[in-house]
């Protein structure tokens, strides 16, 4: 087993990737479009407890079964699942016979670039889509990544995927905005890291002096901001290349969720809205193996989220990244 070539969900054949990001003017919030091949099947497995989605009845095994276009994360909470009607224009310019559905799911990040009414709009959703490709996945403060927090650390984007020895290929990307902690607390490094392949994380733990200094310019950031009720979500995509069936999809999600449980501790809390979709191409490879590794793909993707997040100050405040509160 072994990463794709971009260690991102784009290493499923077919699958495209696009964002838009909005930094500056009181905005900081983005939208992720993740379109599909033709004949992809898709399932969702939504455990928040305060959930942001759009057309996730549609992706139900008990219904007939209408073609997916395309899977949207955005920024901007309900607001922001607007940006999946720019995405629907954007296939309807492309393929004016299609009657697809875009499943979306949303992430709260209102009032962190300075102004709660900025969010992701159509026209968010119908740029990411035009800019959706094959090729590697930007991270950290981009798309659906860009205003999220991480236990009132920056959040962000991150993306992982799996080549395993019988050609199944799994893919991840997440939008990392979780209440709850994403780090080890006997070393300070990201609980997703440790299902990481050779040389693909940092494995240096950081010492007692280095964690609490940490905890101290954390604490020294959060005196910065204009608080407001903490409301967060993991919010992802799980696509493979396994020829699955619907209830099988719907297990990829379930697994996937084991992942994120892994990666952040505790998950799935009353005010998360913790949400996985999932796509199989069913090009190559095996139910099995697709479900196996599923779990360790997601929380490699959380755990890449936490480390390429960057400091940004707003007029909300200072949200410090990882590589901030843990410099020497």
């Amino acid at each position: 087993m072994r990463p794709g070539a971009h260690n991102a969900l784009t290493d499923v054949p077919g699958v495209l990737v696009g964002h838009t990001t909005h930094l500056g003017g009181g905005r900081l919030t983005g939208t992720t479009v993740v379109l599909l091949p033709p004949g992809t099947t898709t399932a969702v497995d939504v455990r928040g407890g305060g959930p942001s989605t759009r057309d996730t009845a549609a992706l139900d095994p008990r219904q007939d079964h209408r073609e997916v276009a395309a899977l949207v994360l955005t920024g901007g909470s309900s607001y922001g699942l607007a940006s999946a009607h720019g995405v629907l224009e954007w296939v309807l310019g492309h393929r004016p016979d299609a009657d697809p559905v875009v499943p979306t799911a949303a992430l709260f990040d209102l009032g962190r670039g300075g102004d709660f009414t900025a969010h992701p709009t159509a026209a968010s959703g119908r740029a990411a889509a035009a800019a959706a490709t094959a090729g590697p996945v930007a991270q950290g403060n981009v798309g659906a990544g860009t205003g999220a927090l991480t236990a009132q650390m920056k959040g962000g984007l991150g993306t992982a995927s799996a080549v395993l020895d019988d050609g199944t290929v799994v893919g991840a990307v997440v939008g990392m905005n979780s209440h709850h902690p994403a780090l080890d607390h006997a070393t300070g490094l990201p609980l997703g890291a440790a299902f990481g392949f050779p040389g693909e994380f940092p494995q240096q733990p950081h010492g007692e002096p280095a964690r609490t200094r940490a905890a101290a310019r954390l604490a020294a950031t959060m005196d910065t901001r204009v608080m407001r009720q903490p409301l967060n979500t993991v919010i992802g995509i799980v696509a493979t290349t396994a020829p699955l069936t619907r209830p099988q999809t719907t297990r990829l999600a379930e697994q996937a969720h084991d992942g994120l449980a892994l990666a952040i501790t505790p998950s799935h809390g009353l005010s998360d809205g913790d949400t996985i979709f999932t796509a199989a191409t069913g090009t190559a490879g095996t139910p099995e193996a697709a479900l196996a590794a599923a779990p360790a793909v997601f929380a490699r993707a959380i755990a890449h989220a936490v480390l390429a997040a960057e400091s940004v100050t707003t007029p909300w405040g200072h949200l410090a990244a990882y590589h901030e509160l843990f410099a020497d």
